[in-house]
């Protein structure tokens, strides 16, 4: 004689979307482009050049040799590591004003994704400046504190229109267009 218990149905992970999102919202590795990837390996390495002070061909060959750099934008993460350490002090200035906090206060990772994204506002106009911002959003939520992106969305977003005028402007005129 068998005696048969019910089996308890087996608990299973909820489902990722397809949408190149994980469950919490952060985006897959695999949905990432070249540059958005060329965008993390520079945050880490501008992390270790404010907090380490580790001189800059040292992060450079540790950030080269981490997993995944392969498939990065090289000559966009060679661009934003070399040109933020390098205008440090000028993309300090531009930020500083905006706080509401000195900057020794401010996260090492949302001041490193603040200058990314300055730098990127400043001298890499093929990327749009609306794109500049969502990714800098991203980074911050990524790697940042609970609501850093919300600081370095309203930093960025208060620098954009000094940076790339026309541009914004023009956005922000369209965007009014088209809601009237």
């Amino acid at each position: 004689m068998s005696t048969s218990a019910a089996k308890p149905a087996l608990a299973r992970p909820p489902r990722q979307s397809r949408t190149g999102l994980t469950s919490t919202g952060a985006r897959k590795a695999a949905s990432k482009s070249a540059r958005s990837r060329s965008r993390e390996f520079a945050l880490q390495a501008l992390y270790q050049h404010l907090v380490g002070r580790n001189p800059l061909p040292d992060i450079d060959a540790f950030t080269r040799d981490l997993a995944g750099f392969g498939k990065c934008d090289d000559a966009h993460f060679t661009a934003l590591l070399g040109g933020c350490v390098a205008d440090a002090e000028a993309l300090d200035a531009l930020v500083v004003p905006l706080l509401d906090r000195t900057l020794a206060e401010i996260s090492p990772v949302e001041h490193a994704t603040m200058w990314i994204g300055v730098f990127e506002l400043q001298h890499c106009p093929d990327v749009p400046w609306r794109v500049v911002l969502n990714e800098c959003i991203e980074l911050a939520k990524e790697f940042g504190g609970t609501d850093g992106h919300k600081y370095v969305n309203g930093v960025l977003n208060a620098i954009a229109p000094a940076l790339r005028a026309g541009e914004v402007a023009s956005d922000r005129n369209r965007a009014r267009a088209q809601s009237a």
